[in-house]
């Protein structure tokens, strides 16, 4: 099964669309708060973004909630 590490925040809708998405296709992942959580929040900047949700699968960064990339990664 693939790793799954969402990204997202508190005040973020499409991250809880993309983590209900996950969710119905029985995806186990990993939530990091960036809201709540600044080693989260260092790790996301460290890697070049300042926008949630992101979703890494398998070292794989997908942008925002992206169905058809999700779906072809999970």
């Amino acid at each position: 099964m693939a790793k799954v590490v969402v990204y997202s925040s508190n005040t973020c809708p499409h991250c809880v669309t993309a983590k209900d998405y996950l969710k119905e296709k029985g995806v186990e992942f990993e939530e990091k708060n960036v809201t709540t959580d600044m080693d989260a929040r260092k790790e996301l900047m460290g890697m070049g973004y300042m926008g949630v949700p992101i979703i890494v699968v398998d070292g794989e960064v997908v942008e925002g909630f992206n169905r058809a990339k999700l779906d072809e990664l999970v």
